[in-house]
C-alpha cells in the first residue's frame, strides 16, 4: 500500500521493554499495537481531495476497493461520508448516513474481522455506524462539533480518536498561528491532553482513546514539518498514547 494513501497508527516504539498496548474492539476482538499499524482511506464522497467520487457509484465498488487495500497490509479500514478538506462545508447527518451505513454493512457481510472505522463529528452518524458494524469513532473534531459525541461513543463503548483541529473545515487554514500557544507542538499538546481528560470524564477511558496531531488540519507548512521533526517529543507529551499520524495526500509533502 502506497504511503500517502494511508495512515499510521503507531503504537510506543521505545527501545524500553513494555506491556503491549490493546485497545477493545465490539464483538469480543481487539486492536494489537505490537507494531506499526496501518489505516486504508475509504472516502464515500464526492469531493474529498484524494479519492473523491472514486468509490461513490457503486457499494460493490467500495467493498472491494475496502478488501483491496486490507490485502495489501491495512489494518483499519476508516469510511468518511463527509469531506474534511480544507474550505469543505458540512454535510447533514441523514447524507452521511446514507453515504457509509450501507458500505458498513456491506463490508461486514463481507469480513468479520476486519476493523473498520467511521470518520465523522455527527454522534448521529457515530451510532448509526457502529450500529451498522463499525469499531471505532474518528472525529476530527475530538468531540467538539457534536456535545453529544462523547457520551454516545461511551454508551457504544468503542474506541474513540481524537484530532486536533482548530475552528472548522471552512475556517481551519485561517487558524495557523500559534505564537500564542509557545509553538504548534505546545499548542497541540496542550489541547488534546485537554480534550482526552473532557472524554475520560464522559465515560470513555483513556486504553479507549487514540490521538492524532492532526497533520495539515489548521497548520501550516512549517507547523506540519515541526510536528513530524518533533514526532518524538510528541509522543512523549501526549503520556504515549497510540497516535494516529494522518500524513495522506497532504500539500506540504
Amino acid at each position: 500500500m502506497k504511503e500517502k494513501k494511508n495512515h499510521d497508527v503507531d503504537n510506543n516504539n521505545n527501545k524500553t521493554p513494555s506491556a503491549t498496548r490493546l485497545i477493545p474492539l465490539p464483538r469480543k476482538r481487539f486492536l494489537l499495537f505490537d507494531q506499526t499499524v496501518i489505516m486504508g482511506i475509504l472516502n464515500v464522497t464526492p469531493d474529498s481531495f484524494s479519492d473523491g467520487g472514486k468509490w461513490t457509484s457503486s457499494i460493490d465498488r467500495a467493498v472491494s476497493r475496502a478488501i483491496e487495500m486490507v490485502d495489501e497490509g491495512a489494518t483499519i479500514i476508516d469510511i468518511g461520508g463527509e469531506s474534511t478538506r480544507p474550505g469543505a462545508a458540512e454535510i447533514v447527518v441523514e447524507e452521511q448516513i446514507r453515504r457509509t451505513v450501507p458500505v458498513i454493512k456491506a463490508i461486514r457481510k463481507k469480513s468479520a474481522d476486519v476493523i473498520l472505522s467511521i470518520d465523522t463529528r455527527h454522534a448521529a452518524v457515530a451510532r448509526a455506524a457502529i450500529e451498522a458494524g463499525a469499531d471505532i469513532v474518528n472525529d476530527v473534531s475530538a468531540g467538539t462539533h457534536d456535545p453529544d459525541m462523547f457520551a454516545t461513543v461511551a454508551e457504544m463503548e468503542v474506541p474513540i480518536i481524537l484530532m486536533h483541529m482548530r475552528g472548522t473545515p471552512e475556517s481551519m487554514q485561517d487558524l495557523t498561528n500559534y505564537d500564542d500557544e509557545g509553538s504548534v507542538l505546545d499548542g497541540v499538546v496542550r489541547a488534546l491532553l485537554e480534550r482526552s481528560r473532557l472524554a475520560e470524564e464522559a465515560g470513555i477511558s483513556k486504553w479507549m482513546q487514540i490521538l492524532d496531531p492532526g497533520i495539515g488540519f489548521a497548520k501550516d507548512m512549517e507547523g506540519n514539518l515541526s510536528l513530524l521533526k518533533h514526532y518524538s517529543d510528541l509522543r512523549t507529551k501526549l503520556d504515549n498514547f497510540p497516535l494516529l499520524l494522518g500524513t495522506s495526500r497532504k500539500g506540504f509533502i
